[in-house]
């Protein structure tokens, strides 16, 4: 009866550990990911607006 004991509880912390990593992987796929996807093409059409810019008083 012991054993069985250590190997549920084994088991269990496992299962816990891995369910919380994959919630922290998903949550980051789902809504951190997308963000700083967003923010770098922010900051790209930024260069692209400065480079257009300074190009056209190169006249």
């Amino acid at each position: 009866m012991k054993h069985k004991f250590i190997a549920g509880f084994v088991l269990g912390t496992f299962a816990t550990v891995a369910t919380a990593a994959i919630s922290v992987f998903t949550f980051k796929k789902t809504y951190i990911d997308p963000v700083e996807n967003k923010v770098d093409e922010i900051n790209e059409n930024r260069r692209k607006a400065i480079r257009k810019s300074l190009g056209a008083h190169q006249a």
